[in-house]
């Protein structure tokens, strides 16, 4: 593609006359960029450019995304993945996993529940690939407490997946959960002191706002929520604060 481009721009860019191969010129460097473009994201507010300034000097490394949705639409770890990067892709849908083996074939992909212990939980169920199924009655309720159904599923924690996974003995750099206001269930299921994670993001649910837009949030309410003390508590410093997705940096790694 760059011979093609170089070669059209030599010869026929610089001239006054409009001709067909201009035309394809401006058409080729369209697409060569639209494609290849070093500030593209997969993300809805740009978080992954800020995980690849960070991590710009590590080619290979590991994440775990909890709730992944979908392998590259708003999803935190696809840029990564690019990059060379592998990790553990966990969510409760079994389509979403499906798109992922096939799409990210170097990473482990599970279909289950995460909790802070293993069981069964309740899945309030709203419809496949819906991004607000939640196992938070909380959040639940606070939407009105309407769906189609609720389910029973299997729960592990998430020190469970880990130490099943091909990734049971390697370093965690990056954790990024979105689980509809469950995200505190989660944490207490990971040994943080353990795998201590460089960056961990996660969704923040304000329960008492009547719509989910970071134009709504309140950082009182974020300093005050209890996920935000047990980083603070766990040697994490709050650094960011992207869409509804709060940024935790390890002191470990602060100069």
């Amino acid at each position: 593609m760059k011979n093609i481009e170089k070669y059209l721009k030599q010869k026929f860019l610089f001239t006054e006359k409009n001709n067909f191969l201009k035309s394809l010129y401006f058409f080729v460097h369209r697409f060569y960029n639209r494609k290849n473009s070093v500030n593209r994201s997969f993300t809805r507010y740009g978080l992954d450019l800020l995980l690849k300034h960070y991590f710009r000097d590590k080619k290979e490394g590991i994440y775990i995304d909890v709730g992944c949705f979908h392998p590259k639409l708003a999803n935190n770890t696809y840029l990564l993945y690019k990059k060379g990067w592998r990790g553990i892709n966990i969510d409760v849908d079994a389509h979403t996993i499906e798109i992922f083996n096939y799409l990210r074939p170097r990473d482990y992909n599970k279909q289950i529940a995460i909790s802070d212990k293993s069981g069964e939980v309740d899945l309030y169920f709203y419809h496949d690939r819906s991004a607000i199924n939640t196992l938070s009655k909380e959040t639940f309720d606070s939407r009105g407490g309407k769906s189609f159904d609720i389910k029973k599923i299997k729960a592990e924690t998430l020190n469970y997946i880990i130490e099943n996974s091909p990734f049971k003995d390697s370093k965690i750099n990056f954790l990024t959960i979105d689980v509809e206001g469950y995200e505190m269930n989660v944490l207490k299921g990971f040994d943080i002191n353990k795998y201590r994670p460089d960056i961990i993001v996660l969704e923040f649910i304000d329960n008492a706002l009547k719509k989910q837009e970071f134009y709504n949030h309140k950082i009182q309410n974020i300093i005050n929520s209890e996920v935000y003390k047990y980083m603070l508590s766990n040697n994490y410093s709050f650094v960011n604060w992207i869409g509804s997705d709060l940024v935790f940096v390890s002191n470990d790694i602060r100069d």
